[in-house]
C-alpha cells in the first residue's frame, strides 16, 4: 500500500486549521500537505508538525491573488518579480518545515488571448529559474496539470503529456510531475496506463474521485486497482488525499 498523506486544506475542515494536524495524526496519518502555509507563522507550523509527529511533504508556492481567481503566476508575462519573490518565500517555508517539495503553480491563460506564445515563453523561463533556485536548497520542483474542463478553465497546464514535454525540454533533474489522479482521469482517462507511462517523471501523487472529487471509494476510479498498480510499479513516494469529504 502506498504511503498516504493528508491534505489539510481539504480534510478535517470541521475543525480550525491548527487543529487539523492533531486530527490527521489521530486518524493515523504520518504526513501532511496543504496548499498555502503563508498566512501562518513558520514557527507555529513547525510546532504543529512536531507536536503530532508529522512530516510536511508538499507546499505550493504563492499563487497570486487566489481569492480573486488567480491560479499562479508562472506563465504570466510581466509578473516575473512577483514570481521570484514567491519562490523565495516558498524556499523559506520549505526549509523551516523540512518540506522537500514545492509545487510551482502555473497560472491561467486569459480566454481572449490571441496566442499562447508569450505565456509559453514566460512559463519556461520562470520554471527553469525556479527549478535552479530550488535545487540550490535541495528541493524538488513539482508541476501539476489541472483539468480545465470542470475545475479551472483556462489553466495553463492541463495534461501530463504537456507537462512531461516541458520537463524533458528544461532538463532540470529536480523538476518532477505532480500526478493528480482526479485531474488526469478527467482530462485523459486510461488512468493506470497513463500512470505507468508517466512514472519516470512522477515526484508526487494526489488522489480524489471524479465526478465530485470525493473519497477514493465514491466515484468512477477503481482505487484498489490503481493502488495495486502504484505498488507494482515500485513507486515509493507519497500519495496525498486531496479530496472533499
Amino acid at each position: 500500500m502506498p504511503r498516504i498523506a493528508a491534505n489539510l486544506t481539504m480534510l478535517f475542515t470541521e475543525v480550525p486549521f491548527p487543529e487539523r494536524f492533531a486530527a490527521a495524526a489521530r486518524a493515523g496519518f504520518k504526513a501532511v500537505e496543504h496548499l498555502f502555509p503563508y498566512e501562518h507563522d513558520k514557527s507555529d507550523l513547525r510546532a504543529w508538525l512536531d507536536e503530532n509527529g508529522l512530516q510536511q511533504v508538499l507546499i505550493n508556492m504563492p499563487a497570486g491573488d487566489w481569492k480573486n481567481g488567480e491560479r499562479g503566476t508562472c506563465c504570466l508575462p510581466g509578473r516575473e518579480s512577483e514570481f521570484q519573490d514567491g519562490i523565495g518565500q516558498a524556499i523559506e517555508y520549505a526549509k523551516a518545515l523540512d518540506c522537500p517539495r514545492v509545487h510551482v503553480v502555473a497560472g491561467l491563460v486569459p480566454p481572449d488571448t490571441a496566442g499562447r506564445a508569450p505565456f509559453e515563453d514566460a512559463y519556461r523561463r520562470n520554471l527553469a529559474w525556479a527549478a535552479d533556485r530550488l535545487a540550490e536548497h535541495g528541493l524538488t520542483t513539482l508541476i501539476e496539470p489541472i483539468n480545465g474542463k470542470r475545475d479551472v478553465p483556462g489553466f495553463f497546464l492541463q495534461r501530463t503529456t504537456q507537462a512531461r514535454a516541458i520537463i524533458a525540454e528544461l532538463k532540470r533533474t529536480n523538476l518532477k510531475l505532480q500526478f493528480d489522479a482526479y485531474h488526469v482521469q478527467i482530462m485523459q482517462g486510461d488512468l493506470v496506463n497513463t500512470f505507468r507511462e508517466d512514472l519516470p517523471d512522477i515526484g508526487h501523487i494526489q488522489i480524489g474521485n471524479p465526478p465530485g472529487r470525493h473519497e477514493p471509494d465514491v466515484g468512477e476510479i477503481n482505487y484498489p486497482y490503481f493502488f495495486q498498480a502504484v505498488d507494482d510499479a515500485g513507486y515509493d513516494g507519497w500519495v496525498a488525499c486531496e479530496y472533499k469529504p
